[in-house]
């Protein structure tokens, strides 16, 4: 198999671990991740998204379960399902994701996942998601809120560093 050789599975792994500097360790350098949520993430971005889920998933109910992994050096892709409880509402969610994996020297070099924002919606904000959940202005604000978040993120991971200087 090649260079490519389970880096899907191990990231997944790591993910059900919540384990970010592992998962990480299989994205390149100029790697980009998009989904629907975060929209376009490159490099150090999208590693401290991966760094600010796993952190916030610690002793909560998050699992995930990867399944219908195919790959090869160049390509890969799986299915994914997160099963948590949306801190912001207290409702379940079970997120059915579709990701598509780039490979360049042995490490992911792009990751696409997609997923149904409006079912996502619906299950995370009920009746409102229902609602609006559907339409490009609640991407638009989605997208704008959790990148707020990654940045204060950002900006905490930042200051930690500075401080133990």
């Amino acid at each position: 198999m090649g260079s490519s050789e389970n880096i899907i599975e191990k990231f997944y792994e790591a993910f059900a671990n919540l384990d970010a500097e592992r998962m990480i360790e299989w994205y390149h350098t100029d790697v980009t991740f998009e989904d629907p949520a975060f929209g376009i993430l490159k490099g150090d971005q999208a590693r401290n998204m991966w760094r600010m889920l796993c952190e916030t998933q610690k002793g909560q109910d998050f699992t995930v379960q990867a399944s219908n992994i195919e790959f090869n050096d160049t390509r890969g892709k799986a299915r994914w399902e997160a099963y948590y409880t949306f801190s912001k509402t207290g409702r379940r969610v079970h997120n059915i994701i579709h990701a598509e994996f780039e490979f360049k020297d042995g490490k992911i070099i792009n990751h696409v996942d997609r997923f149904n924002l409006y079912r996502w919606a619906k299950q995370s904000m009920g009746f409102k998601g229902f609602l609006v959940g559907w339409t490009a202005f609640f991407r638009k604000k989605l997208n704008k809120k959790v990148r707020h978040y990654l940045s204060e993120f950002e900006n905490e991971q930042h200051n930690e560093k500075t401080l133990v200087r």
